[in-house]
């Protein structure tokens, strides 16, 4: 009996950490909407710049470019 419920919390603790990821509301706001936006752009165009300087046969450039324009 004691083994099935600490069988039972193991299978259960992934599931439950899962459950606890942050909540990130949708901006509500067009000033809300106009910052995810820029923030999004800033991203994208962070992660081209780094793209841009990796080497293309590279194991991280296969795994971070996938379908970044060069």
């Amino acid at each position: 009996m004691k083994q099935a419920v600490v069988m039972m919390f193991a299978l259960a603790a992934p599931l439950l950490a899962s459950a606890c990821a942050p909540y990130e509301a949708d901006p509500v706001s067009v000033y809300q909407w106009e910052r995810k936006v820029e923030q999004v752009q800033r991203q994208e165009a962070e992660r081209q710049r780094v793209c841009g300087t990796l080497d293309k046969e590279s194991a991280r450039y296969q795994r971070e470019c996938a379908g970044v324009k060069s």
